[in-house]
């Protein structure tokens, strides 16, 4: 046996999506970090192993602009030009390189820790070290750390170093949870694993092994969905083990599983009930995939109110937006929906003080193992939430290392410090404004070579007869007079609209009526139809405007898409098939759905122009769209033409590093594998060639580096000396599809990576 002693500011636990980008996080902020992870692929539950895709605040585009940035967004966009298919193989790919691109990251894979030595008492406890055995190296590893990130999912190191924790679901007057049941209980969400299958192209004969379970004699083929081209997560319900220890009866667990795919699959093939023929298993999982186990109790408990509520933390550095989403004890056999929803009208926020033990002082935890009632863990549990949560906790341990200080004492004593220093890195904290001191871009004047300055899509492509209510949804900045919408009439009749406003400036939803107003259509086809309706907010928003059904009349799409601007389709039924998912449609996020048509909004045009794309919105504050798109955007970009931006100040500045985030439409819902295919591999309104600029002592621009093919949200350049100048411009000479020129954000800084 080979001992070892490896020392590091952070030891990170978990090699799941959390503890990848906790890593990350820390060792970008000048960490030393050891990452451990007991498996030989990155991912977790994501990872090739186990095949589950990885949802977030999208809610596969229930929630609007809620993609994830920070770590996990590049995550995303770089699978999506590397890997449009879903390999899943490719995608652990994606994972292990973004971990060996950061030189202060020591991997350690197949390494499992299942010692931990802490001391002090159950009040007050610190870690001062974890032990791990590398299967097949033989190698018994110590890792001494200031700091530790759990991980694990399973809360493993948590509960060896003595942190407090819960386990199963509290009782409905412990938080005042509607979904919680009168008594508490130990039950947890169940464990799943997924199939593949592929078509063979010829006749494929399956013989079941004699442990398959014969699913016609089970409730399965009455309460569940089985269809023979649906494979991997379309069976996320093969579930089990909720009513068990999903820890100690693991195997038992998994053993259930099988059995009921390979009788699945059986039923598939040999009942003669599906076009199955040339049908055959490409991959089984072996390891089952983990809903829930312990959970971390920290300075605050999350629970189902916050959630639906969207309250706002003082310490919020998170959010999610997957729907509270419990499934039943009994899983695939529950005579009930095989999960039931409860969504809330938009994204909400974590706490930082539910990412840190209330009693080991050293111990922070990310992934599904945060401090949350286990109804306020059914929505922060998935994946994409769970990264973010770990760039949190990775971001507040390398803050804590480094000032010397605990978790606790730095939620107390440098929560700005923590929330500013995650937005410069672009994790998305909703509503939290750009408030570096460092930023020397908030100082500066800016300008553009040119606006769009006019809200119209004058262009059809499609038409959309009007047999449902129907609503779009624009930027009002700083207000709009006279709306008008382009449509097609069967006969006489007249089209009636609502305004209404969204309530949260987070929030995609109708929240209050202010004005109806209905105007008169002739029969005809394409003609601008004009209402009298007009909106002089205090302050930019967004306005939702329904337009009410009438059979006689078509609307017309756009033949391109324009940021800031949707459509939605008003739905009467379910979201799903009640015997797989219960949707209730009061809430409104479901009743008012894109349906797939993300980037397909309505033809229409407002008499007034507006503010929305001015220059100044790259300093505005914002990251992301929040009451408006929050961007510059250009008039059309001309061919040899190059659209510019510009920074300027009245003194001379040093620049060392220029911060750069590009318009990657957080409305398109990404996926690592294979729930749905977006058609293009990069961000059409992404920047693709650029240059910077600066204003030498000669009054002449001088070129300090140039782009190309970039396919990137964020790029920060740090520059080999920095320049001295008064202005600096950014010159965009194409895009990666759009005829726009699209900026969030541009930063600057005196000093690289301060």
């Amino acid at each position: 046996m080979k001992e070892e002693l490896i020392e590091n500011e952070i030891t990170v636990i978990g090699g799941g999506l959390a503890g990848v980008c906790a890593a990350i996080a820390a060792a970008r902020l000048g960490q030393s970090v050891a990452l451990v992870q007991n498996r030989p692929v990155l991912g977790g539950n994501a990872s090739s192993e186990v095949r589950v895709w990885v949802c977030g605040a999208t809610a596969h585009g229930i929630n609007r602009y809620a993609r994830e940035t920070g770590i996990m967004g590049e995550l995303f966009v770089e699978n999506q030009y590397r890997n449009p298919e879903g390999n899943p193989y490719l995608w652990d790919l994606v994972v292990l390189e973004a971990v060996k691109a950061e030189p202060n990251i020591t991997l350690f894979l197949n390494t499992d820790v299942h010692e931990v030595q802490a001391q002090g008492d159950e009040v007050d406890r610190t870690i001062t070290s974890v032990t791990g055995w590398m299967m097949g190296s033989e190698r018994r590893i110590t890792f001494k750390s200031k700091f530790y990130l759990d991980c694990t999912g399973d809360g493993l190191i948590g509960f060896l170093a003595g942190a407090k924790f819960a386990l199963g679901r509290e009782a409905r007057s412990e938080y005042g949870e509607e979904w919680a049941p009168e008594v508490a209980d130990d039950i947890t969400l169940g464990s799943t694993l997924l199939f593949y299958t592929k078509d063979a192209g010829m006749p494929v004969n399956f013989v079941p092994p004699s442990f398959a379970k014969d699913i016609a004699a089970t409730s399965i083929p009455i309460r569940r969905v089985i269809q023979s081209g649906d494979s991997g997560c379309h069976y996320w319900w093969i579930e089990w083990g909720g009513e068990h220890d999903t820890v100690h009866d693991n195997e038992k667990i998994r053993d259930e599983l099988w059995s009921v795919i390979y009788g699945i699959w059986d039923y598939i093939k040999n009942s003669g009930k599906f076009s199955a023929e040339n049908m055959t298993l490409e991959w089984v999982g072996s390891m089952p995939g983990k809903r829930e186990y312990r959970r971390f109790i920290g300075d605050y408990v999350l629970n189902q109110n916050d959630i639906i509520a969207q309250r706002e933390f003082a310490d919020g550095v998170a959010f999610g937006g997957w729907s509270i989403d419990l499934h039943p004890p009994q899983g695939m056999y529950a005579e009930a929906s095989g999960s039931k929803h409860q969504h809330a009208d938009g994204v909400y926020s974590i706490p930082f003080r539910s990412l840190y033990s209330a009693n080991v002082r050293n111990m922070l935890m990310a992934g599904r193992d945060i401090s949350a009632s286990h109804v306020a863990f059914g929505t922060t549990r998935v994946m994409a939430t769970c990264a973010v949560i770990g760039e949190a906790a990775g971001t507040g341990a390398a803050l804590s290392s480094r000032l010397g200080i605990t978790p606790r004492q730095l939620h107390d004593q440098q929560l700005p410090l923590l929330r500013q220093t995650l937005l410069r890195q672009d994790a998305s904290i909703i509503g939290l404004l750009n408030a570096d001191p460092l930023d020397l871009a908030r100082q500066a004047d800016v300008r553009a070579s040119s606006t769009r300055s006019v809200l119209a899509l004058e262009h059809p492509a499609a038409a959309c007869p009007l047999r449902q209510d129907v609503a779009l949804l624009f930027p009002v900045d700083p207000g709009f007079s006279g709306f008008e919408l382009l449509a097609d009439a069967e006969t006489d009749s007249e089209i009636t609209i609502e305004l209404w406003d969204t309530g949260r400036k987070e929030n995609y939803v109708p929240h209050a009526l202010l004005s109806t107003a209905t105007a008169a259509v002739q029969r005809g086809t394409q003609q601008w139809v004009r209402f009298s309706l007009e909106w002089q907010p205090s302050e930019p928003q967004n306005a939702f405007v329904v337009i009410k059904a009438n059979e006689a009349i078509t609307l017309h799409i756009s033949a391109e898409p324009l940021s800031g601007v949707l459509t939605f389709y008003k739905k009467a039924q379910p979201h799903a098939p009640q015997n797989l998912e219960d949707h209730s449609m009061e809430q409104l996020v479901l009743r008012w759905a894109m349906q797939g048509q993300a980037r397909q909004p309505l033809c229409f045009r407002l008499a007034s122009p507006t503010l929305a794309f001015a220059a100044g919105r790259v300093i505005d504050g914002y990251r992301r769209p929040f009451g408006g798109p929050q961007q510059w955007m250009s008039a059309a970009v001309q061919e040899g033409q190059p659209e510019w931006l510009e920074l300027s100040w009245q003194q001379e500045q040093a620049l060392a590093e220029l911060q750069l985030t590009f318009n990657d439409d957080v409305n398109e819902d990404l996926i690592n594998l294979h729930h749905h295919r977006t058609p293009f591999t990069v961000i059409p309104e992404l920047v693709r060639n650029y240059r910077l600029e600066a204003l030498n002592g000669s009054g002449e621009w001088q070129e300090i580096t140039r782009i190309t093919n970039n396919r990137r949200r964020t790029v920060v350049h740090r520059l080999e000396q920095p320049v001295q100048t008064r202005g600096l411009r950014v010159v965009i000479e194409s895009t990666n599809g759009s005829r726009y020129a699209e900026v969030v954000e541009l930063r600057a800084y005196s000093e690289a990576g301060a």
